[in-house]
Order: structure tokens, then sequence, then C-alpha cells
């Protein structure tokens, strides 16, 4: 079957925006993606659908569908099960793209590290010289990092010049945890906090009742209480943060990770049998990861 560029672009896009939506998808939407005239992108669906390329749902909640079909003739394999594997541009996430396939082109030339990655989604949206992030990937947890040096909208791949690669562990946390755990009591004074962080060199700690968890306190909820005109004897339950995020000591670290960047948290409490065992700060991961 030979499809123009144009039916291309449209096919892709769809599938794209298929898997992210998980429902019908209109050509308003795909037209929006792609920059396209929407009279253009619906007649160019009614001959994708013609072609058994696409299914059409009708209703004011409907549009269309990729068929089979449209992932053979795209020599692409149905990503329903897949994992989605993130690009990042200039810092921000690439909505309605992800990786279909990374192809090391020079991996062995001992000063060149080039990589072509084909895409589903648009590529209009790179440029030349767009600083990319690519990951990480389901199986080894690589996340790449580099430069776009040229890019095909017809195979919908772009080539980079890679700057780094990394590859998370997928070893449990509980190895990299700081343990036993340093703690304060919820009637601890402001004032023991601060001298604790001191003599231990940390920023933060849990707050316990016996073996359980109430709160986690740091510096920054010192000095706010501070700046609000709190004594130094304040109980620090007072001042802690509540919402404390708890993760079982199994847990891989490359899931850790990204839980930090989705919650914007600065530490985690591990836990065994749900009782607090250890923490792991942003810190602990940039001291392993400098670059993350």
């Amino acid at each position: 079957m030979d499809l123009s560029l144009i039916q291309k672009e449209i096919l892709i896009t769809l599938i794209a925006l298929y898997h992210r939506q998980s429902t019908a998808i209109k050509g308003e939407d795909i037209a929006e993606v792609l920059k396209r005239n929407p009279g253009t992108v619906r007649n160019q669906m009614q001959a994708l659908k013609a072609l058994g390329l696409v299914d059409g749902v009708p209703g004011p909640k409907g549009g269309y569908n990729p068929t089979t079909l449209a992932y053979r003739e795209l020599n692409m394999v149905n990503y329903e099960q897949e994992a989605d594997v993130s690009v990042n541009r200039n810092g921000d996430l690439v909505k309605g793209v992800r990786v279909a396939e990374i192809d090391f082109t020079t991996l062995c030339h001992p000063d060149v590290c080039h990589a072509l990655i084909k895409l589903i989604g648009s590529v209009k949206v790179f440029r030349i010289g767009d600083e990319i992030s690519i990951g990480p990937t389901p199986v080894n947890k690589l996340i790449i990092r580099g430069e776009i040096i040229g890019k095909d909208e017809v195979q919908q791949s772009i080539l980079i010049s890679i700057s780094e690669m990394i590859s998370l562990p997928k070893k449990p946390i509980k190895l990299f945890m700081k343990s036993p755990l340093i703690t304060l009591k919820k009637d601890a004074p402001l004032r023991d906090a601060i001298g604790l962080f001191a003599s231990r060199h940390i920023h933060g700690a849990p707050i316990m009742e016996g073996e359980q968890l109430l709160g986690i306190v740091t510096l920054t909820d010192i000095a706010q209480a501070i700046d609000r005109g709190l004594l130094l004897n304040t109980p620090v339950q007072e001042v802690m943060t509540r919402d404390v995020v708890e993760v079982p000591s199994t847990t891989k670290l490359y899931e850790v990770i990204k839980r930090y960047k989705e919650r914007k948290i600065g530490r985690i409490i591990v836990v065994e049998d749900g009782k607090p065992v250890g923490i792991l700060t942003h810190s602990d991961i940039i001291g392993i990861f400098p670059s993350l």
C-alpha cells in the first residue's frame, strides 16, 4: 500500500493520540497536533477508512481508531501492551510522542556516539539543535540524552548525537537507604531538632510515636516556623509535614526516581511490614547519579 506523506503523518499521529488517551480521536485533534487544516485531515481520514486503516466511531464522543492493518502498514507492532517511553525536548515533556525504537548507529566509534530514534507521533515539533532526553526504557531502564542532528519526517525518526547514557539500577532501595532512622519524638522542641540536624549533618527527620510514623520535619519547615514567629520551644509536631511518602524496601530504585519527579518530593520513608526502617533522600540519589 503506497501511502502519501500526509497520510502517514495522520496515521502515526492517530496512533500516538489513541494510545495516550485510549479513546476515539477526532480529526480536529489530529489537525491541531500536525498544524494542518481540519478539513484536509477529515478528507484524508475518509481515504484511510476506505483503505481499512482506520475505523470510524459515530456519535458526539466519536472519532477514529487505528486498525491492526495500520500497524502492519507502518511496520509497527501493536503498542497496546508496551511501555510508554517518553521524550523530553529542551527540558519539557513532548506530549503525544513516544519512542518506538532506538538504533545505535555509531556505538563503537571512539569519539562519536549517534542513535536513530524512531517515534510514534509527529516529528514536526523537533528542531535541529534541540536537547533531547529519552527514557527510561522498559527493560534496561536506560536514559539517553543528546542533541538532535537530523530528522526524517517520512520515517518519523530523529538522529541524535548522544552526550550521556545512564542505566538505572534495578536493585531495591533497601540497598541505598540510610538506616537506622534518626528520629524525633512529637513533643521534641524545634531547638532539639536544629541541634540534631547540625550534629548528624542531616536536613530532616521522621517524627515517631512508638513505631508509628506521624510525619517528618525538615530544615525548611523549621525556617518557615521561625519566620512565622514561633519560638524554639515549639513542639515539632506543630510544624511537621504529615503527608509523608512511604515506600516498601523492595521497591526498585528506578521506580523511586520516577516518583521523586512526579511528586516533586525531597525524601521518602522506607518501610518493611508497615514499619519505618530507613530514609532515602533526593540528595542520596544525586550522589549515586549526579546528572539526574
